[in-house]
């Protein structure tokens, strides 16, 4: 089994689980840009003790080269406490921002774990301009 079979995909616009990614389709060269990251934009996930999203990573792979780890996200506030599932103060939601600059066309890979239904992945080119 490879690692690509160990991950699912899907139109995030009917898949909860799909992470969007989302950043200009042409970068400035060298100037940082923002990159968000969501999952349930279109269609809700939940985020609660028993179902949630765990973590997101996000790489860069440059169109002539080797993948570059961007992030690795972790959420852990679902609503536990040892009153019961989903009644803690603190609860985190499923999205990502972060800033990168690159002098080099590639493919921005994000990929998330939900706690129940598994891996899940989604990819974006970018140009440079």
């Amino acid at each position: 089994m490879s690692v690509d079979e160990l991950f699912q995909t899907a139109d995030w616009k009917t898949e909860k689980h799909v992470p969007v990614i989302e950043c200009p389709d042409t970068v400035p060269n060298g100037d940082f840009f923002d990159l968000k990251v969501s999952l349930g934009r279109e269609v809700a996930h939940p985020n609660t003790t028993e179902h949630h999203i765990r973590w997101v990573r996000i790489y860069f792979k440059p169109a002539d080269g080797t993948a570059y780890e961007v992030g690795n996200f972790e959420f852990t506030a679902h609503g536990e406490s040892a009153k019961g599932p989903n009644t803690g103060p603190v609860y985190t939601h499923h999205e990502v921002i972060c800033s990168l600059k690159t002098n080099v066309p590639g493919r921005i890979v994000a990929m998330a774990f939900c706690n129940i239904h598994g891996l899940w992945e989604s990819a974006k080119e970018i140009q440079v301009s």
